[in-house]
């Protein structure tokens, strides 16, 4: 059955979309055209009084707990609605954890008591926002990044060794930082160059001063300050940074910028911590495996009559895509990479062509979600509060029951 079919509009109108990323969450009702919300995928914990990110928990009990006390916020503070016998659509990750699937379900149908409950695939959302069928969706989450060959718009069990291909590149942003990702790297670069004007109007190492830094904070100076060099600036780069060439061969840095901070204080950021910051997503790994050699990856894996039309078909979603300067350095790096004998010899691509989103990357999905919520086919798509009663347990997107087996 076609995901297409029946493309009339639902009377409904109090359909709640509900997309729970790992860092930020975006909500809102059906037929809008943006999230009424986005906020932070963290609760107040009642018990200790600390602020927890929901993702984070050790038993499903304290799960359950931080899920019901996060949606009684967005229904009773963003949304002003009851969630009592609602329908609600839930766009969600390939690689979501059962765990975190089956408490939302039982918040959800036991606690809040909705009607029904549609669990959707972020990828295919994305793509009904285009209009089109096919495509290679690469989400660049906060914790992920997964790059997904779509066919029909249908998750079917058939498609799993040639369609849905998942490659997942740890870590891609804050949760790994320590090592690894962008927000490590620009802190690191911070704390080796980076100074602070204090309130007395001395200049200090933020060496000296590691309380100014926190997650948050890093956020926001990735966001505002930081941005994606062109790809010959960053092979430059590379040839000093990384191979230890003559440092006159360095590229001249950009201009430093002042970001203010708690207290009167200011931190200088330099240039090198801007350009520099997000070079971690394109550099690859041991395996040669980066953010661009995922797509070409992902296409080498799928059935050869495909690949022209998945790389003619290519959509960018997720956060940390919207930095600037990303999309324009993926397509740099895709027609550099062709030229490797690795893909030289098994792809007889010419071109990639980028689909342009009618929403913003981080909550194209979302739309998605509410335009497929304010469709009369929602209803036969859901699990409905009855059925989860009676079965206490929802189907994956790739589980093949004993009723499908035999029909």
């Amino acid at each position: 059955m076609s995901l297409f079919e029946g493309l009339s509009y639902s009377s409904d109108k109090n359909v709640i979309v509900l997309d729970i990323g790992t860092a930020y969450t975006k909500c809102g009702l059906a037929g809008e055209t943006g999230p009424r919300c986005i906020i932070p995928s963290e609760i107040k914990n009642a018990k200790s009084g600390k602020v927890v990110k929901l993702w984070d928990f050790e038993k499903k009990d304290e799960l359950y707990e931080n899920i019901k006390d996060f949606l009684f916020v967005l229904y009773f503070r963003h949304l002003l609605l009851s969630p009592k016998n609602k329908r609600v659509v839930v766009c969600e990750s390939l690689l979501c954890p059962d765990v975190f699937r089956e408490t939302l379900a039982k918040v959800l149908f036991v606690h809040y008591e909705v009607a029904t409950v549609m669990f959707a695939s972020s990828h295919v959302m994305s793509l009904l926002t285009l209009g089109t069928t096919t495509g290679l969706v690469m989400d660049i989450g906060y914790t992920e990044t997964l790059v997904v060959p779509v066919s029909l718009l249908s998750p079917t069990c058939a498609l799993i060794s040639t369609v849905w291909l998942i490659y997942k590149l740890l870590p891609v942003n804050e949760f790994s930082l320590k090592k690894y990702f962008s927000n490590s790297k620009i802190e690191n670069l911070l704390l080796d160059s980076a100074t602070v004007m204090t309130d007395t109007k001395e200049e200090v190492a933020l060496s000296s001063l590691p309380d100014c830094l926190n997650s948050p904070i890093l956020e926001d100076i990735k966001v505002r300050c930081c941005f994606v060099t062109n790809l010959k600036r960053a092979k430059a780069i590379q040839q000093v940074v990384i191979h230890g060439a003559d440092e006159s061969m360095m590229p001249p840095h950009p201009r430093a910028v002042q970001y203010p901070l708690d207290g009167g204080r200011v931190l200088n950021i330099t240039g090198k911590v801007r350009e520099q910051g997000c070079e971690v997503l394109f550099e690859q790994d041991n395996e040669e495996q980066s953010v661009t050699t995922s797509i070409l990856d992902a296409i080498l894996q799928c059935p050869i009559d495909m690949r022209l039309e998945l790389a003619s078909n290519i959509v960018i979603i997720g956060g940390t895509s919207m930095l600037k300067g990303f999309h324009h350095r993926v397509g740099s790096e895709l027609y550099d990479l062709l030229r490797k004998p690795k893909y030289k010899e098994h792809l007889s691509i010419e071109t990639f062509k980028f689909h342009k989103l009618p929403a913003k990357e981080n909550y194209a999905a979302w739309l998605g979600g509410a335009m497929f919520g304010s469709l009369e086919t929602l209803p036969s798509r859901s699990v409905t509060r009855d059925n989860y009663q009676l079965s206490g347990k929802l189907s994956d997107w790739c589980t093949i029951t004993e009723e499908a087996v035999s029909g």
